[in-house]
């Protein structure tokens, strides 16, 4: 699979939440080869910052070659604050596909989402073709979850109980009697840790996407690793780099 470098084109933009933004851009081939789970690298066209922001698909459109992402604003002065003044026509760079995705199997499925790691699993739950069941994790405000509704039963959990189950994806799991043979997750580290015990507990597989600050994306520079069980042929360490072996690993494999 090639990863291209592109001049694209931003085709609409909305907000949907406070600072999350709903931006589809067209990429040409990228798109062509683009999986649930991949992400894309988007340059800022602030010449004074280098690196672009890694931001994962939320939505794949073969056919008319455009990619969706649905992406958080961190900061005041960051690439994402610039990303999300943009416009329809506006031209960015963006660099894609990144990374590894999901393997799909025809396995019943809970697939789970937290917090900015919900829209990487919007597309995943699309091509699945199995019995699954969607678990979502707020903070207070959701997004999305009627874009889910749409393909599976969604079940939610928040942290002040302002929609769903007060408490955990794993508080919702168990409170609405969620059952399944695998397990597609991402989001935050205390929540993939969570659920990786709770797959080994339970004998379940879990496929989960490392949510990891990333410098060059393409596995040069080292900035993203994780602890192995086994030994990784590049740094021949008990280590891996998200960006390209990841960001989707199975859980057994990987030490959080």
């Amino acid at each position: 699979m090639a990863i291209r470098r592109v001049c694209a084109e931003v085709i609409s933009q909305k907000s949907i939440g406070t600072g999350i933004f709903d931006m589809v851009l067209s990429v040409g081939e990228i798109a062509k080869d683009a999986v649930p789970g991949q992400f894309v690298a988007v340059y800022s066209n602030n010449g004074s910052k280098l690196l672009p922001r890694p931001i994962s698909i939320c939505g794949i459109d073969k056919e008319n070659e455009t990619l969706r992402i649905v992406y958080r604003v961190t900061g005041e002065g960051t690439g994402t604050e610039e990303f999300s003044g943009y416009s329809a026509g506006t031209k960015v760079y963006v660099m894609g596909p990144l990374g590894n995705g999901y393997t799909l199997k025809d396995k019943k499925a809970i697939v789970i989402g937290g917090g900015i790691g919900i829209p990487p699993m919007l597309e995943l739950a699309k091509q699945l073709d199995c019995e699954k069941t969607v678990v979502l994790g707020y903070r207070d405000e959701t997004f999305l979850d009627e874009e889910f509704a749409a393909v599976a039963p969604v079940y939610m959990s928040s942290d002040f109980g302002t929609v769903g189950v007060k408490g955990t994806v794993i508080d919702a799991i168990k409170e609405y009697g969620v059952e399944g043979d695998i397990i597609y997750a991402c989001g935050p580290m205390p929540m993939l840790r969570a659920l990786k015990a709770y797959a080994e507990e339970n004998g379940m597989e879990a496929y989960i996407s490392l949510e990891e600050r990333m410098a060059c994306g393409v596995g040069a520079c080292l900035g993203c690793v994780v602890k192995t069980k086994e030994v990784d042929h590049h740094t021949h360490v008990n280590n891996t780099r998200i960006c390209t072996e990841g960001p989707v690993f199975d859980a057994r494999e990987v030490e959080i």
